[in-house]
Order: structure tokens, then sequence, then C-alpha cells
């Protein structure tokens, strides 16, 4: 692999385009000092270089680049203008796809049997054997990543390893393509009665209506003539003033109902993330309900089920719950599973990059807690695979959570509860600092930050249906200068949450101010013991994570999220408590870590491949900010620091250096092979951005 790597190097085609104005010769002018307080990197003078020059003069040619001359660049622009297309002609066109040779029927794949396929010629994939084989790319260099394990190869023929299979395929042989050392999978069961509305959440609608967020409900009959009334547009006019006080709430909130399945009507329908104000009736308020809960236990729905119930429920289910039989034996918040996160180090659940396999690299750094993709409620309520694939979890992850989005207690809650059924977790955390325009035009993420009776009944909700432990994810607060947050960390603790990460920057802010560690710092002194405080910002070497901690000793750890993307390896120096001058080489060892455990996740098929070939191209888009400490006049590299245009100390880390598409593309194809014909790639999330939202 060493010779392949070294024989592969070029020069690369840019490095750092943007700060090209500022280096070399106003670098070489200037102290480290002047560069320092300028936010450019003080490179050694002896590693500089002139600015490459571009002839399109910006990055669009570079984010579209195959990795060939500039001549096939310059129709890249134009490539990236996509035809919109229906959803049935897009469905139309996966099926003829998956009907060519180059997608062979897994089944068959896996055994090499024709007949293996219990669908024969309705099976929508090829079970063509000879022709999948004329057009299979060449195998990759290397083992498959699942020569290792226990069982066969999960993907037979299919394999990019295949010719390392010692075995071969034997005829017959079943083999499950589920890896026991991945957890979290959406059960086929569940995620039909998702889609059919049919899955009941009991503790979920408990609490809210405990809290008064949820109405008395509607009975079988009154919805029945409900829906009989709206047909023929005829009005109910025989309600009783307490009924319509219970209807015009239902309504508010878009409750869903339960109904009996009659004529092909599903049981029940999720309310929309996007629909209603959560709003709770004049004549109802928690304090009420609370201590009608301690008078009348028998007029409350109990929340709890026991040990041995299934989290799957039959599509006839009985409409009656039985109440608790003590309330007061519900356990108290501050008496449920807590979870430590004093000193350890925190990797952020960060978008797109921070899938499994980056995790697990970071796992072997020395990352302590991990965290999953961002999740959203509605999304995970409707049982959409893509959307539980976030919160899949690797056995090596000891200390693990999932983040979820949702806008109403209701959405929220129903998810908590199920993903505590579904999931194996240590943690669950609910993001209400997300900035990005998609979420908080749904009323969530930053948006909740303008409204703490919704965050207070979000936090309520969640916290009291389930053992798993809350936290919550913010902001300093939306806009510059209106500060929130520091108001409401007394009052967290009570609604329930465990810990609170406080992100030192306004949603206004997004990127383009460092983090404001001293309202952090505020906001720290001001929780209460019981509430863990975690700061989240700029933590780029062990000297800011020393400082902070120092500087706030009531906080309980810090959050490490582009400092991780940029630098895994920040993990092992605050560890060893040095600045580590890691070499190309030991770099490139990382790198190829991740594409064996994306291979491991994703698969060792063609699809697997050029899976991992993405995720891959998305990292190294932030990773080619790190500036070399043996470069450095200055040590330790600040997070806002721009860096001048340079070279590395051998080609490989010159390589790295590059902040051009094609340099990314030919180091995946060290580690991955050639890229398909006609392959292009944008980064989701521009690494230089920084007042675009890279994560939550």
């Amino acid at each position: 692999m060493e010779d392949s790597v070294s024989a592969e190097l070029r020069v690369p085609t840019a490095v750092s385009e943007e700060p090209a104005s500022l280096s070399a010769s106003t670098g070489a002018q200037l102290t480290p000092e002047e560069l320092v307080a300028k936010a450019i990197a003080p490179v050694k003078r002896e590693y500089l270089r002139p600015p490459p020059v571009r002839s399109s003069g910006n990055n669009v040619k570079d984010a579209a680049s195959t990795g060939k001359n500039d001549g096939d660049n310059k129709a890249a622009p134009s490539s990236l203008v996509k035809e919109k297309k229906s959803k049935r002609q897009m469905k139309r066109e996966r099926r003829q796809e998956q009907k060519s040779t180059s997608h062979l029927c897994p089944e068959i794949a896996k055994t090499g049997d024709v007949s293996s396929c219990r669908y024969s010629d309705k099976c929508r994939f090829s079970h063509d054997i000879e022709a999948f084989k004329s057009q299979k790319p060449a195998d990759l260099d290397g083992e498959c990543p699942f020569s290792g394990a226990e069982q066969l190869c999960p993907y037979g023929l299919a394999c990019r390893f295949a010719g390392t299979h010692k075995e071969g395929v034997p005829a017959g042989s079943s083999v499950s393509l589920k890896k026991c050392s991945e957890m979290n999978g959406l059960n086929k069961d569940v995620q039909k009665l998702l889609w059919k509305n049919k899955m009941k959440f009991p503790k979920a609608d408990a609490k809210l209506k405990e809290l008064g967020l949820l109405g008395h409900g509607k009975s079988k009959s009154r919805v029945k003539e409900e829906k009989e009334d709206a047909v023929s547009n005829d009005s109910v006019a025989d309600r009783t003033c307490c009924s319509e006080v219970n209807n015009d709430m239902d309504a508010d909130l878009d409750i869903p109902v339960e109904v009996p399945e009659e004529n092909g009507q599903t049981e029940g329908t999720f309310s929309s993330d996007e629909s209603r104000p959560l709003k709770k009736p004049k004549s109802m308020s928690s304090e009420n309900c609370h201590s009608d809960k301690i008078d009348n236990g028998a007029c409350m729905i109990d929340a709890t089920i026991s040990e041995g119930h299934t989290p799957i429920e039959s599509e006839v289910v009985n409409d009656i719950v039985l109440p608790d039989s003590d309330a007061s034996l519900k356990s108290h918040p501050r008496e449920k599973k807590l979870i430590d996160f004093r000193d350890k180090l925190y990797l952020a659940p960060l978008t797109t990059v921070g899938n499994l396999p980056f995790r697990r690299v970071c796992k072997v750094l020395g990352a302590d807690v991990t965290c999953g993709e961002m999740a959203m409620c509605t999304n995970l309520l409707q049982g959409q695979a893509s959307e539980w694939a976030l919160l899949r979890r690797h056995s090596s992850e000891d200390l693990f959570g999932v983040q979820i989005c949702g806008a109403y207690p209701d959405t929220v809650s129903r998810a908590v509860e199920l993903i505590d059924k579904e999931c194996v977790i240590d943690f669950i955390d609910i993001n209400m600092g997300c900035p990005i325009d998609i979420v908080v035009n749904k009323g969530a993420g930053s948006a909740l930050l303008m409204k703490p009776m919704r965050m207070k009944s979000v936090v309520e909700t969640a916290s009291g249906i389930v053992d798993t432990p809350i936290t919550i994810k913010v902001r300093t607060g939306y806009f510059e200068g209106k500060n929130r947050i520091d108001s409401l960390i007394a009052d967290i603790g009570n609604w329930g949450a465990s810990a609170v990460t406080v992100h030192g920057r306004t949603r206004q802010q997004r990127y383009s101010k460092l983090a404001d560690w001293e309202y952090i710092n505020r906001c720290s002194s001001l929780a209460p013991d019981s509430l863990q405080v975690i700061g989240n910002g700029d933590v780029f070497s062990y000297a800011d994570w020393n400082r902070h901690k120092v500087e706030s000793p009531k906080l309980a750890t810090c959050m490490i999220a582009r400092g991780a993307l940029i630098k895994p390896w920040l993990f092992t120096e605050i560890k060893e408590q040095r600045n580590w001058d890691i070499t190309s080489g030991e770099r490139l060892n990382i790198l190829k870590n991740f594409v064996h455990f994306g291979l491991e996740h994703w698969g060792s098929d063609t699809k697997g491949v050029e899976t991992t070939r993405h995720f891959l191209l998305e990292w190294l888009s932030y990773t080619c900010r790190y500036i070399p400490v043996g470069l450095l006049d200055v040590v330790p590299q600040r997070l806002n620091w721009r860096p001048p245009s340079y070279f590395g100390r051998d080609d490989l880390e010159t390589l790295m250096s590059s902040d051009s598409a094609a340099d990314w593309i030919k180091i995946s194809e060290m580690l991955l092979g050639k890229v398909p014909d006609a392959f292009s790639f944008a980064p989701k999330h521009k690494s230089n951005a920084y007042d675009r939202a890279e994560n939550g």
C-alpha cells in the first residue's frame, strides 16, 4: 500500500485559495504575532509558497472536479444543474437500475446459486451471474473487511475483495447481513406499525395528559359520528360545554385519536411537526393535574409498562390502560438513572460526518462519550429507515447517546418513548440549538430558544416518561445581544434534564465569531448542583481544554465538535497533554481505519465502496484545514486561523493540505481505487465557511 501511495502522489492543484491574498508575500513581511492578530496561521517562512492561480477564481470548479484535467473541469458547473424529477420517475429509474446486470440479487451473490432466490423470475434484481462478473469493476487491493469475522462475507460475489475470500461462497449458505457488533437497528414489525400509524405510546400520552398538554380524547362513537358529519357537512349540535372545551383543545393540538380498523382505515395518525402551537387550556394547570393524580389515581392513565411487555403492539389493542396501583411509587426525576459527564472527552453529534465509522475512529483515538447524528422526531415516528440509521451504535461505543430534534412536546415524547423501547442507549439528547433554516422554520432547534414555556413542556414530558437520562443542547440565544439561556439554567434541572450543553454562540452568529466562553462559564456558575453544564465551542488543543476547565471549576466537561473533524487525534492530545506533531503517514493510517470501518458498516460491494468514498470525501473537506505542528511558528493552531499557501514536509503532507476537491479524490483513490466514470463531488458542508452552519 505504501508503494502505491507514493506512486500516486501528485502536486496538489491548489492549497488554501481564499487566504492566498494574505499569504506568501504578506506573510513573509509580518511577524508571527502580527499574523496571529490577523487570524492568519503563522507558518514558517521556509514552507511558504506563492499562491496557486485558478482560472475560475472560485471553488465551484474544484467542488465538482473528478480529478481529471482542467478541460474536463470547465464543464462541471453546468453539470451540477440537475433536472428535477418526480418521485414516480425516480422510482421507475431505480427499478430499471436494479434490474440491470450491475445489480445482482443479494441472495444469489451470497450463495452463488441461481435457484437460491425465493422470488425467482419475479425478483427485482438481476440473476445473470456471468453478465454481472463481466461488468463488475476490478477487485480492490487489500483484504475483505469481513475476513477476520467468524461468518463468511455477507456480500459474496458482489464483494470488491472477492478474490481474497479463502473459503469461496459455498452453495446454499445462508449469511445474515446483520452485524453482531452493531445495535439499534429498526425492527421490521415496528416499522410496519409506524407506517400504518398503529404504534401505541401509553407513557407519552399519559404524561401529556398529566401536564395538561393532551385532551381527554374522544370516544370511538364520537369519532365515528364526527367522520359521518364531516362527509355530510352537518355539524353536531348536542355537545356539552365540557366536551366543547376538550374538542377545541384537541383540534388546536391536532392530537391523534385511536380508532379501530374499519374498512381499511388505520387506527390513528401522528401529529404533524409543522402545524399547531401547543397551548394549555386555561381551566387546567400542571399543578391541578398533579394533585388530581395523587388524590385519585384511578382517574389517571398509567404511564408504566410491565417488564415483559413487548414493544410491538398487536393490531387489536385494548383501549383500557390500567391505572397505577399507587401513584406515589413513581420515581422522582432526581431518583432516575444518572450519567456522569465530568472530565470525560465528549464527541459532539455532527451532521453527515459524525457517522458510525467516524465515531469508531474517535473511540480508538481516545473519545469517552459519543453521540449519534441529529435525527428528526417526525421522521422517526414515520418509520423512515434512513433516519433510524442515525441511531445505530457500535459495540465499542461504551457511553453512547442519540440526539433528536422536534418542535412540540407530543412529537418529542413519543419519539423518546419509542427510542427507549427499541434502542440500547445511555442518554437521549434533545437539540434546541440547531441553526439551519429548514429546522428552525419548523419551530425546532434554535427556534425553541424564543419559547421557554415550550422548552419546559418538551423537557418535562420527555424526562417524565423514561428512566434514561435526558440532556439538551442549546445556544446562548437566538439573536445577538439577547442571551436568554442564563435566565433558564436554574430551571432546566427542575424540568428533569440531567445535563445541558451550551454552545457559546447565538443562532444569528452561526460560526462567524469565536465562542463566548465567558458566557458559558456564567451559565455553569448559575446551574444547580444537580445539573451538569457542558461547554461547546472552538476546543482545538489540550491547552484550550485545560483553560476552560480551570476558568470554570463547575463546568462538567467540554464537548468537541469541529476540532475532532479537523484533527480527530485531539482526544489523544488531551489525554496525553501534548501537541502531537503527527506525520502524514500516521494521518493516512487513520484514514485507512475509517475506510475499513466504513466498508464494515456500509458494505464491501460497489455500493458500499462508493458510500464509504462519499463520506471520506466529506471528512477530507475538514481535515485539509489542519496545519502540522512542525510547520508553525506559534503552537498550538487556533480554530479560526486561515492557512496561507504552503508546502508540507513531504508530498503526502502537501496533498493533504489542499482544499481542492480534486486532491481529496486522489486521496480516496489511494484507499478505495479509481472513482467511477463521470464521478463528481461537492462537499455538503464547506469547511472554510465560518458563517455557515456545520452541525447542530
